[in-house]
Order: structure tokens, then C-alpha cells, then sequence
């Protein structure tokens, strides 16, 4: 009923949003925002099968699922996802923040409710399933104290943001016959051979989320390694993309599906390891922090990463001729440097 591969998601994601916030890390509080932000996903995951059950019925991925098969009354879902959504919450507003509730609050909604009934009467569900899918990073991030309408704050909700189209026009396009067999308004479903539009969508996403490794180096929220690991991990992504876009196959829609699975890991690692946050939050423990270990593995592997980055260990040298592709950005932008006057 809880979806629970989709649950760990998001809670990665939540988890990932707290830890780009910074040192120091209060492990209480980032197992309340975890743990609460998993429970109102399960919420959001019941209600959406409560609803469909009917549709689910007419599926093959969806007809052993517990409402489908019989195995569980609709009251009785019914009754979990109102459990799971009051203690979620609940959870998120005494041991973190009314504005993290709210959030996950407004995201049960956001999910059960205009998503849902847009799936069977709209190609537009994607975009509003996006942008649940972007808020759970931004409620990590507020429960870690941050500003949410701080760079990082949006930089987090857009990547989740873009990162889902390639990946659920992937995932549409290989179940395409279940969703037009369940009433379902896909873009897949409605894209007639040879899918011009559903592999315009993956390559175009995939682009834009390319970019956003340059843009938060270039707007100094992350070191410089990250626009150099971000060109690799996004390269391998382009490829697959462009892949699926000269041969509209399953094979290739499966390689950006499975692709997209570890990239948003990598990813959100990645900008963690460099965001400047980390930088700004100083070395200083907090002292009723029981486990600094965390903010010193951060603070350990950033440092070895820094030893591998020219731009780092040796500075932009004169002129900032290098070759560091944030320094070139920079340059573009006409972003200063940090510490310049303005």
C-alpha cells in the first residue's frame, strides 16, 4: 500500500535536501523530517490507490497490488492513509517545523488529489506529479533550518523537479499499453509511432537537467569538482537519451529508466559533497551533537576531492586560463568571484 520502493525515494531525497544544509547535523531532527516525510508518502500512496483501485484492476503491473487483488477493503486503505497522514504530519510539526508540515501536508494533497484525478483526463499529470516529486528535498532543507527560498533550496526542488520527466516518460513509455488499458492520459500513450514527442520530452529534460551542475558552480553554491563530476554523470545520461531518441525501443527507454534510477543518488551526493553550505557552516560541532562523525566523513571526503580539482588545489591562476569549466561559465555569467567587492 506505502509503495515502499517510491517511499525510500523520496525519503532520499528529504534526507539529501536536510544534509546539503550543512554541518552541524542533528540526527534527531533528520529522523523526524525522514521519518515523517515517509509517512506522508505512504499517505499520498494509499489515497492514490484508493482512488484508482478500479483502474489498477484493468492493469498488469497494477492487479496484485492489495486493493486490486482483494487483499485489503477500501475502508481499510482508506483508514491507513488517514493514520499515515495524520501521524506524518503530525511528527513533522512537533519535532520539526509547522512549515516542513505543512509542506508534507500539502504534498498528500498535491499527489491524492489534483494528480490523481488528472491522470485519467490529462497529459498535464506529469508536470504536477513533478512537482511533488520536488518538494520532499525542499522539506530536508527547511527541517535542517535552511531559507526556502534560499539558491540551494531551489537548486535541490529543480533538479527533482526536471530529473522526473526522463525519467517517467521512460518508465510510461515501457508500460504504455498497461496506462492505455488503465484510462490513463500519457504522453506515451498518446504519442503514435514513431514517439517524435515522447523522445523530444527525455532528450529536452535531459539537457536541461544537464545544466544545472555549471549553473550552481557558476552561482558559487558548490566548488568547482562538481561542475566536472556533473559533465561526466551528465554525459552518460545525454548518451542514453540521444540513444532512445534515434531508436524509440523498450531496450533504450529501459537504459534512461535504469540510468535515471542511480543518477538522482549520484547526483545529490555530489552536491552535498561540494555545496558551499558545508564551507559556511565552519568546523564547529554543536555540543549536544552525539555523532560528529557525520559532518567529519562529509568534511573527509570533500577535502579529498578538493586534491583532485586544479581549480581548487592551485586556484584559477592568471586570468583564469586554467581551462576550469566554472571559471568560463563565470566568465559568461559576468558572476564575481566570492570575496570580490560588488
Amino acid at each position: 500500500m506505502s509503495k515502499a520502493r517510491l517511499s525510500a525515494l523520496v525519503v532520499l531525497t528529504t534526507s539529501a535536501g536536510f544534509l546539503a544544509h550543512g554541518g552541524p547535523v542533528l540526527l534527531p531532527t533528520l529522523a523526524a523530517a525522514s521519518f515523517g516525510t515517509a509517512l506522508c508518502a505512504s499517505s499520498a500512496s494509499t489515497w492514490n490507490q484508493v482512488i484508482e483501485v478500479e483502474r489498477d484492476r484493468k492493469m498488469k503491473r497494477t492487479l496484485s497490488r492489495p486493493l486490486p487483488s482483494g487483499a485489503v477493503s477500501r475502508g481499510h486503505a482508506a483508514a491507513l492513509a488517514t493514520c499515515t497522514g495524520l501521524s506524518g504530519t503530525g511528527l513533522l510539526l512537533s519535532l520539526t517545523d509547522p512549515l516542513t508540515a505543512s509542506l508534507g501536508l500539502a504534498n498528500i494533497f498535491l499527489y491524492a488529489v489534483p494528480y490523481t484525478l488528472l491522470k485519467p483526463r490529462s497529459e498535464l499529470n506529469t508536470w504536477v506529479g513533478a512537482v511533488v516529486g520536488a518538494i520532499p528535498p525542499l522539506m530536508g532543507w527547511v527541517a535542517a533550518g535552511g531559507d526556502p527560498l534560499a539558491p540551494q533550496a531551489a537548486f535541490l526542488a529543480g533538479s527533482l523537479y526536471l530529473w522526473q520527466f526522463p525519467h517517467f516518460f521512460a518508465l510510461s513509455f515501457l508500460y504504455r499499453k498497461d496506462y492505455a488499458a488503465g484510462g490513463f492520459e500519457m504522453v506515451p500513450v498518446n504519442d503514435s509511432p514513431p514517439f517524435d514527442r515522447t523522445a523530444s520530452l527525455v532528450s529536452r529534460y535531459s539537457v536541461y537537467l544537464a545544466t544545472l551542475p555549471l549553473l550552481s558552480c557558476a552561482f558559487d553554491l558548490t566548488s568547482p569538482m562538481f561542475a566536472v563530476e556533473g559533465l561526466a554523470l551528465n554525459g552518460y545520461a545525454l548518451y542514453v537519451a540521444h540513444k532512445f531518441n534515434r531508436e524509440r525501443t523498450n531496450a533504450n527507454a529501459r537504459k534512461v529508466f535504469t540510468t535515471s534510477l542511480w543518477y538522482l543518488p549520484c547526483l545529490l551526493t555530489l552536491f552535498i559533497l561540494h555545496s558551499r553550505t558545508w564551507d559556511e557552516s565552519g568546523e564547529a560541532v554543536a555540543a549536544d551533537d552525539k555523532t560528529p562523525e557525520i559532518q567529519e566523513s562529509i568534511r573527509a571526503v570533500r577535502d579529498k576531492g578538493r586534491e583532485l580539482c586544479v581549480h581548487e588545489s592551485k586556484g584559477e591562476g592568471e586570468g583564469g586560463k586554467n581551462g576550469c569549466p566554472v571559471t568560463a561559465t563565470k566568465k559568461v555569467l559576468g558572476i564575481k568571484e566570492r570575496g570580490e567587492s560588488s
